[in-house]
């Protein structure tokens, strides 16, 4: 099939965009929130920071296992490419067509996100005072984010490329500037510390301190999410065999430091009581320091957290569908590359995508969806992992997995109880990500043609 290209993808990212795209495709005001949850469950500092740990632990033995695969398989389009070599052109279909969708409703969501909190921090006297009008601002805001990340990356890669570097280090730079004002500034004594006692975990049980471990280990998984992000740039890694692995383990080991460091930090300001019982700590802990503009700096560090999220989702995920359409998944013109690098066609498909579901309004069912469709990607690479390793034993693997095939059935282990729990703990809406997958089989029958699906050789 002839590629309708003017241009191609660009093979000039090295290691420090894609330690940018690790962190930026993790860290979003989850980080904020989630404390209070993890607290919530573990009424003890040393549990709480035990669970954040094993979590970071879970996600890096992931980046090891995933690191495998993109070193060896260095093409664009993210858990697709690994499917497809794997398990033939169908699974793979259904692996990119799960990944692209849920990236978009991952980017509606967080660019609606982004368009409240741009309401938040707009002046009180240039709002209207209708909710509908205000509504309507926050959604023209949340399209402006997507539209101009858009026109950023339509630019090239160069542009996106450094946009992501750049809000990265401004990410980190916010959240350790939020780590040292914590144990910096002066605790107030209107709000003193309480002693920590380790009572409260007496009366728990085993039976009920395990299940509390596992829902706060549910809340920390869901917040170290998108450590994968490099793995959709790989063939546009200049030395894809060595910056790959160094990106996605790096990477994870950042955001791990990080949000140890940020809990230590909720945990010097704020007692446990009132970390437990707070929906956004983080913003408790700086009104204490700061007062009301303590309030209005973590939204503006939310602001900028999330801007970088968009960004790499809007760079990402025209590479699914780039992957996708270059080996015949999907019409041709898809796969058009304009001359800057960047996958024009499937940048306005997903940006448009993005753009209604926002228009849409209320998508809390979608959201709920799309967490269904994310928790079941890795469970789709440590399978590509076991199965390429057995298929094809004299693949060049620049790098091998750690602890092979004990971490890659560990993650599996991890993964698929996380799914199952995902399903039992709200099956209508798992039900309903699964018919989703269903369409997209129909068609990727559709789109095999007559002669039906290549099988993994």
């Amino acid at each position: 099939m002839s590629q309708p290209a003017p241009g191609r993808l660009l093979d000039i990212l090295g290691l420090g965009f894609g330690l940018a795209g690790a962190v930026g495709g993790t860290i979003g005001a989850g980080i904020l929130r989630t404390p209070g949850l993890v607290a919530a469950q573990l009424p003890s500092p040393a549990l709480v920071l035990a669970v954040w740990l094993a979590g970071g632990v879970y996600a890096l033995l992931g980046a090891v296992c995933i690191a495998e695969l993109a070193a060896a398989l260095p093409q664009a389009g993210g858990w697709y490419v690994y499917a497809e070599r794997a398990f033939g052109r169908q699974v793979g279909f259904l692996v990119g067509w799960t990944d692209w969708l849920a990236h978009c409703i991952g980017l509606a969501w967080v660019a609606t996100t982004v368009g409240d909190y741009s309401l938040a921090l707009l002046p009180a006297d240039l709002l209207p005072a209708g909710m509908p009008l205000e509504g309507s601002i926050s959604k023209g805001l949340a399209l402006l984010a997507i539209g101009l990340f858009s026109l950023i990356q339509l630019r090239g890669l160069r542009a996106g490329s450094t946009s992501q570097e750049l809000l990265s280090l401004a990410k980190a730079v916010a959240f350790l500037a939020l780590v040292a004002a914590c144990f910096l500034l002066p605790i107030p004594t209107a709000a003193p510390i309480a002693p920590l006692s380790a009572e409260p975990m007496a009366t728990l049980g085993w039976r009920n301190l395990s299940l509390a471990v596992v829902l706060a280990l549910q809340a920390v998984i869901t917040t170290y999410d998108g450590w994968a992000s490099p793995v959709y740039f790989a063939e546009e890694f200049s030395e894809p065999g060595r910056d790959l692995p160094r990106s996605l383990i790096g990477g994870v080991l950042a955001v791990l430091v990080l949000y140890l460091l940020i809990n230590l930090a909720l945990l010097h300001v704020l007692p446990i009581a009132q970390l437990a019982s707070s929906s956004l700590p983080a913003a408790a802990a700086a009104q204490a320091l700061a007062g009301p503009l303590g309030g209005l700096l973590i939204t503006a560090i939310a602001l900028v957290s999330l801007l970088g999220l968009i960004n790499t989702v809007v760079m990402a995920a025209p590479r699914i569908l780039f992957g996708l359409s270059r080996d015949g998944l999907l019409p041709s013109a898809v796969a058009a590359v304009n001359g800057g690098g960047t996958p024009a066609a499937a940048l306005l498909i997903t940006s448009t995508a993005a753009a209604a579901l926002v228009l849409a309004g209320s998508f809390e069912r979608l959201l709920a969806m799309g967490a269904v469709l994310y928790v079941s990607l890795p469970l789709a690479g440590i399978a590509a992992l076991l199965a390429l390793r057995r298929q094809e034993p004299n693949l060049p693997r620049p790098f091998r997995a750690w602890g092979y095939p004990l971490s890659p059935l560990l993650v599996a282990a991890v993964s698929l109880a996380f799914l199952v729990g995902t399903a039992l703990g709200d099956w209508v809406d798992s039900l309903a990500a699964l018919v989703l997958v269903a369409l997209g089989y129909a068609a990727s029958r559709l789109a095999a043609g007559p002669a039906g699906a290549e099988e993994p050789g």
